[in-house]
């Protein structure tokens, strides 16, 4: 009896070991540290739909490369929440070991878990070193920039030169108003269903891409600013009414039921459509759809106070878990670094992510896609505007400001309603 305790109290105290050391193998690394080939597994976390399949492929090249190394993706995005699904990992311990991070409000939640990636080569070559501040604290960097991207209307040529629309005639919402009513008034002729198609689903598209543009002088078109601010004066609301009306009055109907989806590929890439509020990072969606319309598309800036200044930020940062395994906190590193900074991974960057590079020696002449080239001719001539909703409070867009601003576009309730909420909101959030 006594030998067979013994053995039975050996057997638990090993089979206690292997569960703690189970424990131990997930923590901060998604639930692996190493297969059992040899190879080093890193899980990536990251909130681009528009590149989710050409991401993959880069992570496969990258792998040709680097045989000791496996990458694993997983794309959140869309009508998902990110920041949501990213916490949730991250509380069931199944973390990832690169994710995303947006700025001040995301460094300072995320801060115990990030890696400091300050000696990195594709932090020391970012070509501004503004555009680290977001995510940087004590001259310490712990993101890299995903991309510069921008933002605005983006129209059909073949559908405005056959209305006679000069896009060089925009340059007022009374304008852009006059153009949506000429389109309107020749659908039929134009063999098309609506001006404009306005996503009401999608909360960011309101919130963070419409209600911006209209911020950035309550802020003095700093992020930092707005980080900082403790109250949302909007000061130029009525001018976001009249936007988000001009959008509203003259899109296909309804509102409500239009995701980044449809209001991408089944409406303005299949030429039903003349114009959609959105940025460069459509491009390869609407390249796949209809290679032909792709290269017939431009792209202006939304009009505030009858000045066209195109809305241009870093729309992510890469971080590295700091949780992880050193060997796999190493390998997300080298990974990154091939992606922005390797001639194999500047090639995915320029040709296939169709990417406006933000960091140095890219061959800027090689920039792939119109839109692009179009953003980065107003960035290069000093014609933008920050993004400040990258300084709204955590959970702003979803919780507060997109959804009053998606109640007043599907009718259930009032701007003045939806302006009054907001502000409370942000005042709440920032005591």
């Amino acid at each position: 009896m006594k030998f067979f305790q013994e053995s039975r109290n050996v057997f638990l105290v090993v089979l206690a070991m292997v569960f703690v050391l189970s424990a131990c193998g997930n923590t901060g690394s998604g639930g692996s540290q190493s297969n059992k080939d040899g190879k080093v597994t890193v899980n990536i976390l990251q909130s681009k739909v528009e590149f989710k399949e050409q991401f993959e492929s880069a992570a496969e090249k990258f792998m040709k490369e680097n045989p000791d190394i496996n990458i694993e993706v997983e794309t959140i995005g869309g009508g998902n929440d990110y920041s949501q699904v990213l916490k949730s990992k991250i509380a069931s311990k199944s973390e990832p070991d690169i994710f995303n991070i947006n700025g001040k409000e995301d460094l300072d939640y995320h801060k115990d878990r990030l890696l400091e990636l300050t000696k990195m080569d594709s932090v020391k070559k970012v070509l501004d070193k503004n555009l680290l501040s977001p995510v940087s604290l004590d001259d310490k960097t712990f993101g890299v920039p995903m991309n510069q991207e921008g933002y605005g209307i983006i129209y059909n040529k073949e559908i405005f030169e056959k209305a006679n629309i000069d896009v060089e005639s925009i340059k007022s919402l009374d304008d852009l108003k006059k153009v949506a009513k000429k389109i309107d008034s020749q659908k039929e002729d134009l063999n098309i269903e609506a001006a404009f198609a306005l996503p009401g689903k999608e909360k960011w598209v309101l919130s963070d891409h419409a209600a911006s543009v209209f911020l950035t002088d309550d802020f003095d078109n700093t992020i930092e600013k707005a980080v900082q601010s403790k109250s949302l004066p909007f000061s130029k609301s009525d001018q976001l009414k009249k936007y988000l009306d001009i959008q509203k009055d003259f899109s296909k109907q309804p509102v409500g039921s239009i995701d980044y989806s449809q209001q991408v590929e089944e409406l303005f890439s299949t030429g039903k459509v003349a114009m959609i509020q959105q940025g460069n990072w459509a491009y390869p969606t609407i390249e796949s759809v209809n290679p032909e319309l792709a290269e017939n598309i431009g792209i202006f800036p939304i009009p505030v106070d009858n000045e066209m200044k195109m809305p241009v930020g870093v729309s992510a940062y890469w971080a590295v878990n700091s949780k992880s395994d050193e060997k796999v906190q190493e390998a997300s590193k080298k990974f990154i670094d091939w992606l922005y900074t390797e001639d194999e991974g500047k090639k995915v960057i320029l040709n296939e992510f169709k990417f406006i590079p933000v960091h140095k020696d890219y061959d800027t002449e090689k920039i792939a896609d119109p839109l692009s080239k179009e953003i980065y001719k107003y960035a290069e001539e000093g014609e933008t505007s920050q993004w400040i909703f990258k300084g709204y409070p955590t959970g702003y867009t979803n919780d507060s400001l997109g959804s009053y601003l998606q109640n007043y576009v599907i009718g259930e309730s009032t701007f003045d309603d939806a302006i009054s909420k907001a502000k409370k909101a942000w005042e709440s959030a920032r005591k």
